[in-house]
């Protein structure tokens, strides 16, 4: 890859990492954002706390000299390097909080990074390197062979090298690491580690602009709501499936997995064991460094979760801005009908029976669902010989429909939806399991009325003499209907 000598010149002007390393303050910027955010391990402070952390290390710096290199205050430094076009600091409100809070940002991270690396080493690791390079390309070389008669020539191969070097062990020859190849190799880790901590911040703040940019158009569109849907899925999908997206997916999977923080626990608390480390162990962060890289991915995990809500949020303003809309329209349209009711047109007229459009949407229609099939328990028990009574089989009883019915849409004007049994709550049974059963089948008459046989539900009633009824029964739920013909 070869640099272009024009994109240079406008990183340089733009680029917040490019702009941080020409400031003037830029020393001041490095070191004290270094201090704050990586030796105290925060990644973030409320403001409050920066300024004071501020206003005391710019009064070190300053201690002893004539002149004052850094005359301004602390919160106008802060106001500084968060103004749109620097950029070495975020400031934002974090979920139930009024006071603002500040991180690094992506470029300030690379140039912490950069900063790192050219801190004078003792020595530098060519052969922890060489090991890791080695590694790489066998799982590359691994991955991609398709000939399964290779995959089981090479297992085979690694079987007696692994092998072997158990009768080595066995018979009293252990391999040990020297102190200078634990120390090349913690030293690789720690850069790695600290690294991907790092790349957290540039994967969330991708999101971040992702997010930006949805809030601006969701603001200024004025297009269709599928143009726009259409839009946001596409951009949430290329970020998603992009090679960046699938890899911090498949992290945040491994890092999640309790047996995968157990061995790193396990692991970290072994290597910080080790005598041959020296004072390379007297890095607190370092040995819970797997926590940070947990705490970073679920900041990137909310960040993506804020997104879905904006949309959410998008969808019920446009459905209660398009209900309003025909609304008006609707009683535009009743106002225009009264003001004409005295100035009929002439000519030859037709009257209708429902002086109304219904509206019936095919999706509006139920699915089909196979009739209720009611079984009847008759348990016949034989009388002894006492007279039975006959006259109550010439009580006739009449159940009024249009009572049971009118009960229904009172219940239902309140509501969407209303169950069999919590309307007999609201209007209890007046003649028992006769009108249970109208209620039952006018259900199985409306449309709209839901019969479930997975669930039952229980009422019950005051019988004759006083004595208790109880009926069990499918789950029916009745369905209201909107004044224009839908549900």
């Amino acid at each position: 890859m070869s640099f272009d000598l024009y994109d240079l010149t406008n990183k340089k002007k733009n680029h917040p990492s490019w702009r941080l390393m020409t400031a003037d303050n830029g020393p001041l910027i490095i070191s004290f954002l270094d201090l704050v955010f990586r030796e105290e391990n925060q990644r973030q402070v409320d403001e409050h706390e920066m300024v004071l952390k501020l206003e005391d290390y710019l009064y070190q710096v300053r201690d002893g000299r004539e002149d004052d290199p850094y005359p301004r205050s602390a919160a106008d430094y802060l106001e500084e390097w968060t103004a749109p076009g620097r950029d070495w600091l975020r400031k934002y409100y974090p979920a139930g909080s009024d006071i603002p809070h500040y991180e690094l940002t992506p470029g300030t991270e690379k140039v912490l990074q950069w900063v790192d690396s050219l801190t004078v080493t003792r020595f530098i690791g060519t052969e922890s390197r060489l090991q890791t390079c080695f590694d790489l390309l066998r799982q590359i070389v691994r991955g991609v062979e398709e000939n399964s008669e290779v995959r089981i020539r090479e297992l085979e191969e690694q079987k007696s090298r692994i092998d072997r070097e158990i009768s080595r062990i066995q018979a009293g020859d252990i391999p040990m690491m020297d102190q200078r190849q634990i120390r090349e190799r913690f030293l690789q880790f720690k850069q790695i580690a600290h690294e991907l901590r790092s790349d957290f911040t540039a994967v969330e703040g991708n999101f971040r602009e992702l997010d930006r940019e949805i809030r601006e158009e969701i603001a200024t569109w004025e297009g269709e709501k599928g143009g726009l849907l259409e839009q946001f899925f596409g951009d949430h999908d290329r970020i998603t499936h992009s090679d960046e997206g699938q890899s911090f997916r498949a992290f945040w999977d491994f890092i999640m997995s309790p047996d995968s923080q157990e061995e790193l626990s396990l692991q970290l608390d072994r290597v910080f064991d080790l005598e041959e480390l020296g004072s390379l162990r007297d890095d607190p962060r370092l040995r819970r460094i797997h926590f940070d890289w947990i705490d970073a991915g679920e900041k990137t995990q909310r960040t993506v979760a804020r997104l879905s809500g904006q949309l959410r949020r998008y969808l019920d303003n446009r459905a209660f801005l398009e209900n309003r809309r025909i609304t008006e329209l609707l009683d535009r349209i009743e106002k225009q009908a009264v003001a004409l009711k005295d100035r009929p047109p002439t000519g030859t007229w037709m009257s209708l029976e429902h002086p109304r459009a219904q509206v019936r949407l095919p999706m509006e229609q139920p699915m089909f669902s196979p009739p209720v099939r009611q079984e009847l328990i008759s348990r016949i028990e034989v009388a002894d010989e006492e007279e039975i009574d006959t006259e109550k089989l010439f009580n006739l009883v009449y159940i009024d429909r249009e009572r049971l019915q009118g009960n229904i849409e009172k219940a239902l004007r309140s509501q969407q939806q209303i169950r069999l049994d919590e309307l007999i709550g609201w209007f209890p049974l007046e003649q028992g399991l006769s009108e249970l059963i109208t209620y039952i089948h006018m259900a199985e008459e409306d449309p709209l009325a839901a019969v479930s046989d997975e669930v039952s539900d229980q009422v019950v009633w005051d019988g004759e003499e006083g004595r208790r009824r109880s009926a069990r029964f499918p789950r029916i739920i009745y369905t209201r209907r909107s004044a224009h013909g839908r549900t």
